[in-house]
């Protein structure tokens, strides 16, 4: 069980014994800060929706020669690494918060698998291999921007 599923059910049972002697008072738990409009999450979402676009374009792409040639491939490849670098700036700003929530855990896993990615999309031995590692950078990112722009959820 998680650190916030004890703290939560504590609470609601410390919340629960005081209401019997105070029935009308209201219990009420605070939803998550949404954090879609600070700069790095902003500047997060932007790159990643561009890296999209770009990563969707390789899609209809040639893909059976050298990926280098493919239009600003270099350039990508170092924007992906720099997606990477503030997805885990964003994870390790939200851990230093004391936030215990999914985003956190969310920001990190995609931080690491942007290059797992990137890798397989660089060591896939034909087109086809290719064009399903691009199907699956693009899913990522696509993950990247919604799981920072959704409004986040109550604690359950």
């Amino acid at each position: 069980m998680s650190c916030d599923a004890i703290s939560l059910s504590a609470f609601l049972w410390l919340a629960a014994a005081s209401s019997a002697a105070s029935p009308s008072a209201p219990v009420a738990i605070a939803a998550p800060t949404p954090v879609a409009g600070e700069p790095l999450f902003v500047d997060i979402v932007g790159r990643a929706g561009r890296l999209k676009a770009q990563t969707e374009a390789f899609s209809k792409a040639n893909l059976d020669g050298d990926l280098s040639q493919l239009p600003g491939f270099p350039a990508y490849e170092t924007a992906i690494g720099e997606l990477s670098d503030l997805d885990m700036k964003g994870h390790v700003l939200l851990a230093a918060r004391g936030t215990d929530g999914d985003l956190k855990c969310i920001l990190k896993g995609i931080s690491q698998d942007l290059s797992v990615k990137l890798k397989a999309l660089e060591a896939a031995p034909d087109a086809k291999a290719r064009l399903q590692a691009v199907k699956e950078l693009t899913y990522l990112l696509r993950d990247n921007v919604e799981v920072i722009t959704s409004p986040p959820a109550p604690p359950a």
